[in-house]
C-alpha cells in the first residue's frame, strides 16, 4: 500500500477513535468482529474451537487481504482487532492510530518462515543478481519487503534497484511458474506445497537473515482495551494457551483441528494446503510480546522515511497486561 494512502487511513483511524465511532466496542463486549484468511484457520479461530476464550465469541466478517489493511480495519472500527507484521504496527502507531499490540502471533523459526524462490532455472543466484527483478510478495512496506531490504542492505546492494510487486498469496506460486515474475516469497504451507511440486529453489529465507522471532502481533485500540478489559483478558490468554496448545501437540492433530474448522464453516474452502502446517513460529512463550519485536523495525521505517522524523515510544505501543500465560 502505498505511503500516502496508508497515512491518511492512519488519520482515520485517529479521528474515528478519538470520536468514538467504532461500532462493537462498547463496554463489556463479548462479540469480537475479526477478518480470517480463505482455506486457512487463525490462531483466534483455534482457540475458540479449543474453547479457550470462554464466552467471548468470534464474528467473521471477511476476509483480509494484508496485515496493514488488517489493522487499519481494526483502527478505524470496523474490526475489533487484527494482525499485522510489527513494522507495520509501529508505522500506524507512529501515524497517530491509538493502537497497542496485546499478543504475537506468527513468526520465523526452522519450520514457519518466509522464503525467497526463484525458478530452478534462473540465472539469480546473489543479491547482486535481483537489480530490475520482480520480486512478487503479498503486501508492500511490511514483513516480505523488509526482509528482502536487510538481505540487499546486507549484501551491500541497493534495495530501490529490486522491484517488489504485490501479488495474492494463493497467485504466487503460479506468477513465479508462468514468469510473471522472478522471485516468488512463499510461507508455510503455501511454501512447502511448492517445494513439494519442485522447479523452484531457495534463494534465502527470513530465518537465515534473522534466526527465530515473533514478525507480527493482533492489535487492539486503546478505547477497546479500556473499555473492555475482561474480553482482551479472555482473547489474549485464549490465544496464548492455543499457542502452547499447538507447540505440545502433535502437528498431525493440530492440522486435523484446523481441518475441521474450516469444513464447519462451510465456506466452500480448498483445505489440502492445511496438511503442510508445521509450526505459527511465536517465540514467546504464549506470544508474550517484547520491546525488541516492535523497536527491530523504527530504523528500517526510518531509512525508508516511513516515519516522518515522528518519534516513537515504543513501550506504549504493546502490553502484556492482558496475557494470563506466564513468561
Amino acid at each position: 500500500m502505498k505511503r500516502r494512502a496508508f497515512l491518511a487511513l492512519a488519520a482515520a483511524a485517529a479521528v474515528s477513535t478519538a470520536c468514538g465511532t467504532a461500532s462493537g466496542s462498547g463496554r463489556g463486549t463479548k462479540t469480537l468482529r475479526y477478518q480470517g484468511s480463505a482455506g486457512a484457520v487463525t490462531l483466534p479461530e483455534l482457540a475458540a474451537d479449543l474453547g479457550y476464550l470462554g464466552d467471548v465469541t468470534l464474528d467473521w466478517v471477511g476476509n483480509t487481504i494484508s496485515g496493514p489493511q488488517d489493522i487499519q480495519s481494526a483502527a478505524t472500527g470496523q474490526t475489533d482487532f487484527g494482525g499485522a507484521f510489527n513494522g507495520a504496527v509501529v508505522k500506524l502507531a507512529a501515524a497517530g492510530a491509538p493502537i497497542k499490540a496485546v499478543i504475537g502471533y506468527y513468526g520465523s523459526d526452522q519450520y514457519a518462515y518466509n522464503g525467497f524462490y526463484v525458478k530452478e532455472n534462473s540465472p539469480i543466484r546473489s543479491a547482486a543478481d535481483l537489480a530490475g527483478k520482480k520480486v512478487g510478495m503479498n503486501t508492500l512496506g511490511a514483513h516480505s519487503e523488509a526482509m528482502l531490504d536487510i538481505y540487499l542492505q546486507r549484501a551491500g546492494a541497493d534495495p530501490k534497484k529490486a522491484e517488489p510487486l504485490v501479488v495474492p498469496p494463493i497467485n504466487t506460486e503460479q506468477s513465479l511458474r508462468q514468469g510473471q515474475i522472478d522471485v516468488a516469497v512463499l510461507g508455510g504451507i503455501l511454501r512447502d506445497k511448492a517445494l513439494q511440486t519442485g522447479g523452484i529453489r531457495k534463494l534465502f529465507t527470513d530465518f537465515e537473515l534473522l534466526g527465530p522471532f515473533t514478525a507480527g502481533a493482533y492489535v487492539f485500540t486503546d478505547k477497546f482495551l479500556k473499555q473492555n478489559p475482561d474480553t482482551a483478558r479472555a482473547f489474549v490468554t485464549g490465544v496464548g494457551k492455543a499457542i502452547e496448545w499447538s507447540r505440545s501437540t502433535p502437528s498431525a492433530q493440530v492440522v486435523d483441528r484446523m481441518t475441521q474448522i474450516v469444513r464447519k464453516r462451510r465456506r466452500n474452502e480448498d483445505t489440502s494446503a492445511l496438511k503442510y502446517w508445521k509450526s505459527w513460529g511465536v517465540a514467546e512463550k504464549g506470544g508474550r510480546v517484547s520491546e525488541h519485536e516492535l523497536s527491530m523495525w523504527v530504523d528500517w521505517l526510518a531509512g525508508r522515511g516511513e516515519l516522518a522524523n515522528r518519534k516513537v515510544d515504543i513501550t506504549s505501543l504493546y502490553t502484556n497486561e492482558f496475557n494470563g500465560v506466564g513468561p
